[in-house]
């Protein structure tokens, strides 16, 4: 990827609106109906508006679909950008509040530029979600980040992990976001189409380029995908707007291993490193359409295709799908507009021949196998944590522990010194919301295991079996459709049972807030998911509601994936008198 600066996105908005035409990037909408109309250039940026992409059958549906639909057509989002700079330079001068933001940009639309409003949390503050392919970042990245979040406090100015190996930045103010976008951009990230209706962060292999088990090194293609979605191809700036108006969010995992470290069974889009049986040639076989929302949770199907691994084949075959889900997909009811819906409407094999006759219809010599052969020898996933030795002589990689996925601005600047003094400024982020040092060598591995860093309250470079792999959502200290704390309770609870089992092996407990399972507990072998529960008051001899959880159990990650679907038991109150227990009997 290149670099951009605001200047350079202040100059494409200077670019006169007839520089543009269809042909420059395809579709576009033409026909007229009876929905509103549709404008095609944004005057103040001079692209193309995201709806203009759009059939007009489609722009017939989002007409009279959900009300985030008739707001995307209303005010389009991929020049939401522009606004942040322009209230934020208001709030400086004393011109408005955030109270005075309409409704619609601080609750939806300033979503394209990855701000996120927490109004029920924290009234005038944002989550910032960035782009972060493959989950590489460097040390100076780390340390912009603690300069951004510092201002606001130990409570609120907090750095998250995600399980999309992205990072997430907390308590943001829009008067400070033209300077965090300026300095992203700066240093070769962004934060633009990473939240609602977007393709979000490309997930590959944590060791992507230092596994001897590799079969795809995964960092070209989350670039170029990562570049697909979100890098205008007319102007090299910042923004798509061809994928500026998805019907819903979009995940994409490329896997490089058998380990499948990018958890491809729950992306819409999930690329599984296979080699051709006949020629020999290494490729991706295709699962598509999984997901976790409140009313469905749906894993992964085999989609009957393969391709070979080379950029090319990867970003057209993102690309068809793209196009037909965006064009095709639910506009009306939002929890039925993810991929695996169409796919189902379609049929799986009446799909697959829609996407070759798209990709057939791009001229480019992409061609589409039918899906090849697995590996069937045995083969058990390895871990992340700890120390590792890389097929690169002399070196070796270190996973460390970041309970429940959680950093303060000092421990993100304490993770850059590490990553400048023993691999080279890279750190790799992990969907389990930790972090690998690579090409660590091996004489200044235990320099690094006795750094003070590693050594206090909460990183740990060899953590046990049950706190290294635990993981959590955001939960109710900042998200407003959680039930439950989670990401306190996860860290302290995982050091309790630290305490009071011994397991041979690694033990997986995910926490998740609410039914949309943002933390995944499907995929858990113990799974949290915040929820109604009642408990005896001694003092009134009545039962009281009180903070709960249903559990669910026997997830599976890897390349014999499972989701468990029904919760193994409900109604279990999160006081540790009630919830330790329940798990010491698995």
């Amino acid at each position: 990827m290149v670099k951009y600066s605001r200047a350079l996105i202040i100059a494409a908005a200077a670019v006169p609106a007839y520089a543009f035409t269809a042909s420059s990037y395809g579709r576009r909408a033409t026909s007229l109906s009876s929905a509103p109309p549709i404008e095609q250039i944004d005057t103040r940026t001079g692209k193309p508006t995201g709806s203009s992409f759009l059939p007009q059958d489609t722009i017939d549906r989002a007409a009279v679909g959900s009300p985030i639909e008739k707001a995307k057509l209303a005010k389009d989002g991929t020049s939401a950008f522009v606004d942040v700079y322009e209230y934020a330079a208001k709030f400086r001068a004393g011109e408005m509040t955030w109270e005075e933001v309409e409704k619609a940009d601080m609750n939806t639309r300033l979503k394209y530029v990855g701000m996120l409003h927490r109004d029920k949390r924290t009234p005038g503050q944002f989550m910032m979600r960035l782009k972060v392919p493959n989950g590489i970042v460097n040390a100076d990245q780390m340390r912009f980040y603690a300069d951004c979040v510092e201002k606001y406090g130990e409570e609120k100015g907090v750095i998250d992990i995600t399980t999309r190996q992205n990072i997430q930045l907390r308590g943001v103010k829009i008067e400070d976001a033209p300077d965090i976008i300026d300095g992203l951009h700066a240093r070769n990230q962004t934060s633009f189409q990473s939240a609602l209706d977007s393709v979000r962060n490309m997930v590959g292999s944590p060791l992507a380029g230092i596994d001897d088990q590799e079969m795809v090194d995964t960092r070209e293609f989350c670039n170029a995908l990562n570049d697909l979605v979100s890098l205008d191809p007319v102007t090299e700036t910042r923004g798509n707007p061809m994928w500026g108006n998805l019907p819903r969010k979009f995940n994409i995992a490329v896997s490089g291993s058998r380990d499948d470290y990018a958890h491809t069974h729950i992306n819409d889009i999930g690329l599984v490193p296979c080699k051709h049986a006949e020629t020999g040639v290494m490729g991706f076989n295709l699962v598509l359409g999984g997901y976790m929302s409140i009313k469905r949770v749906a894993e992964s199907i085999p989609a009957d295709m393969w391709i070979p691994a080379d950029r090319e084949s990867v970003v057209t075959l993102s690309e068809a799908i793209l196009r037909i889900f965006r064009d095709e997909s639910e506009r009306k009811d939002r929890q039925k507009a993810r991929l695996m819906w169409l796919v189902e409407k379609y049929g799986v094999a009446e799909f697959k021949q829609a996407v070759i006759n798209e990709i057939n219809s791009y001229d480019r010599g992409v061609t589409v196998s039918d899906a090849q052969p697995l590996p069937t020898e045995p083969f058990e996933r390895r871990e992340l944590m700890g120390v590792h030795k890389q097929p690169q002589e002399g070196k070796s990689r270190v996973g460390v522990l970041i309970p429940s996925g959680r950093l303060s601005a000092t421990e993100c600047r304490e993770i850059a010194d590490l990553a400048d003094a023993y691999s080279g400024g890279e750190i790799r982020l992990t969907v389990e919301q930790n972090f690998i040092l690579p090409n660590v060598d091996d004489g200044k591995v235990n320099a690094l295991l006795k750094e003070t860093a590693l050594n206090g309250a909460r990183l740990k470079a060899n953590p046990g079996f049950i706190e290294g792999n635990t993981v959590s959502c955001t939960g109710a200290q900042f998200c407003g459709l959680a039930l439950v704390e989670t990401k306190a309770n996860a860290e302290l609870i995982a050091k309790k049972l630290e305490d009071l089992v011994t397991v041979d092996r690694p033990i997986r407990i995910h926490w998740t807030g609410c039914p949309n399972s943002c933390g995944q507990v499907q995929v858990a072998d113990i799974g949290i998911m915040g929820g109604p529960a009642r408990k005896l008051n001694e003092e009134t001899g009545k039962m009281m509601a009180v903070p709960g959880c249903k559990i669910f159990v026997g997830g599976r990650i890897g390349e014999d994936a499972h989701l468990a679907l029904e919760p193994y038991k409900e109604g279990v109150p999160l006081a540790e008198e009630s919830l330790i227990p329940s798990w010491l009997r698995f």
